[in-house]
């Protein structure tokens, strides 16, 4: 029973995190929220909103936007449902290999798979060669299809997401229900549709809220794709002018709208779970083991979409590779050089940018570190009422979009200025100087996988240690740093990890709150070097190469030291 003082301080713990939230996660909700409702004389008002689709450019973003996002979902969902089965229900050669392989698009940002396109589907580039219309004026892909492409790219890049939710729904379900299903007569397909199906509901509704979500907020991609008639990339360009213009607070509380509505269709279709679909399996499911043909047929999927799915990495690490220029009318580049790697270390934006994002994240994954801990404490170690809120807190930032916070941020600093003007200090001044709003909006965004990790290092340590700790006389904070931290280590870098390289890509944040050259971060470097003529588009390839060997080192650690339960980290 834990004495008066553990439950005291467990109760200020939980007082203070309450505290982060309001100040750094619903103050800035609300700081959006009511900024685009409050008229220039002070009043309430719904002007701004009306604005919003009384403006036919706008409203058209808007329809994009959602298009994409439920296009993208509907492609993850036929990607990833198939795959989950395999992996799940079958045993054969290479299966673990592979499954470990299909989570390869995590290491490449969509908007960098899209910067490698840009060659790749260049009027006479290799795609157009492919299709044999490489010898008159070539395809405009860029042009008629780009839709097609900034699909492709953000599919390919989402789909291990969706993966990983239905493969932990999958992991969960009672094979006896199914057993006995079969035992009554039904068939595979019936089976799967009366019983499966149903009891994926969790995994499935996680796992579309969190594409859907991503995909309708996703700014650097269609940004490269030069892609603007999309609410994502029309509230970026109304950036420069936030002092001043309220409609692009109210574009973004349409957003927040939308992707809120998105959620609760998804909770409504998907989200109904039944008691059989809360519990967890009696039983662990053994998956078949195939041979010979059966083992090749369950493999080529997977196969088959590993290959499509490293298109754009290999794009973009072609295009590292190519001199400026040379690529067109064939397949492959006619000649390499290493000289764009060379220029990305010297280039005056692309080298600090570097520097920038790894103190950015840095101390983010310090921040995420400290608050994630003392929140997996909270929730898995104390009886404190109502932790399932905190929880709820701490997972937010998967639901709300980058944009949201991002915004808001940047409205508190306007807010600040306009209240205190020459006396804000400066580091409060976003326009003036980033780091502080930067460093916090990358801890609140990436805060998600340092919970998850750590609360589930937490329910598998027995915590008899603690407790004898406790008994002798050890304090909380001895018993913290001798006995929990230690148990949980590897839950904890993981963690660590995980926060750290996602923090040192994170997009919406970056292109917003970072306006002076200056603070640039490496992605906001990409985006502006794909953009820059001559050598450019090839440096932010280069830089895009080094992005990708930082994840992939990242992830596969995290992979080592989680294993299974990193799916966790992405779930909501």
């Amino acid at each position: 029973m834990p004495s008066p003082r553990l439950k005291s301080s467990h109760l200020l713990l939980t007082a203070l995190l309450y505290s982060i939230f309001a100040i750094f996660l619903i103050w800035p909700i609300w700081q959006v929220v009511s900024t685009a409702f409050t008229s220039k004389e002070g009043g309430l008002t719904l002007d701004y909103v009306r604005l919003v689709f009384r403006d036919p450019l706008l409203v058209r973003g808007l329809l994009n936007a959602i298009g994409v996002a439920i296009a993208v979902t509907l492609i993850t969902l036929i990607i990833s449902l198939p795959l989950a089965l395999i992996a799940v229900k079958f045993d054969f050669p290479g299966r673990s290999l592979l499954s470990g392989l299909l989570l390869a698009p995590l290491i490449l940002p969509p908007f960098v798979g899209a910067i490698g396109f840009q060659l790749v589907m260049g009027r006479l580039g290799p795609l157009t060669v492919l299709v044999g219309a490489g010898r008159g004026p070539g395809i405009d892909w860029l042009g008629k299809y780009r839709v097609i492409g900034l699909l492709l790219i953000e599919s390919l890049h989402l789909y291990p997401v969706m993966l990983l939710n239905i493969q932990a729904a999958l992991a969960n379900i009672d094979p006896a229900m199914e057993q006995a299903a079969r035992n009554l007569g039904a068939g595979r397909w019936t089976t799967f549709r009366r019983v499966t199906l149903p009891l994926l509901r969790p995994g499935l509704f996680a796992g579309c809220t969190l594409v859907m979500i991503w995909s309708f907020t996703e700014l650097g991609t269609p940004l490269v794709f030069s892609f603007y008639t999309i609410t994502p990339v029309q509230i970026f360009e109304l950036v420069s002018d936030v002092a001043n213009n309220p409609l692009v607070f109210a574009l973004v509380v349409v957003t927040l709208a939308a992707s809120s509505g998105l959620y609760l269709i998804g909770k409504v279709l998907l989200g109904r779970a039944t008691n059989a679909a809360t519990t967890k399996a009696a039983v662990a499911s053994v998956p078949r083991r195939l041979h010979g043909f059966h083992a090749l047929a369950a493999a080529a999927p997977m196969i088959l979409v590993f290959l499509l799915a490293i298109i754009p990495h290999v794009a973009v690490v072609l295009t590292s590779l190519t001199p400026a220029g040379q690529w067109y009318r064939s397949l492959l580049p006619p000649h390499f050089t290493l000289s764009h790697y060379k220029a990305a270390l010297g280039d005056e934006l692309a080298l600090p940018s570097v520097l920038n994002s790894i103190r950015y994240a840095a101390a983010a994954t310090l921040l995420a570190a400290i608050v994630g801990l003392a929140i997996a404490i909270i929730v898995v170690r104390t009886r404190v009422p109502a932790r399932w809120l905190l929880d709820s807190l701490a997972m937010l930032p998967l639901a709300v979009p980058g944009l949201v916070l991002a915004f808001g941020y940047l409205a508190i600093s306007v807010t600040l200025k306009h209240h205190f003007g020459q006396k804000l200090p400066l580091w409060l001044d976003v326009q003036e100087n980033p780091v502080v709003f930067l460093i916090i909006a990358y801890a609140a965004r990436r805060l998600p996988f340092f919970v998850r990790s750590a609360a589930a290092g937490l329910e598998q340590s027995p915590r008899d240690l603690e407790l004898a700790a406790a008994n002798l006389g050890a304090g909380p904070a001895r018993v913290l740093a001798r006995i929990t931290i230690p148990l949980i280590s590897a839950n904890l870098i993981a963690g660590a990890l995980l926060a750290f390289a996602f923090a040192m890509l994170e997009v919406s944040d970056s292109l917003i709150l970072a306006q002076r050259e200056g603070y640039f971060p490496i992605t906001k470097a990409i985006v502006e070097l794909a953009q820059r003529l001559g050598d450019g588009l090839y440096i932010a390839s280069a830089l895009g190469v080094w992005v990708m060997i930082l994840l992939a080192l990242t992830i596969l650690a995290a992979n080592a030291l989680l294993g299974k339960r990193l799916g966790a980290a992405f779930r909501i």
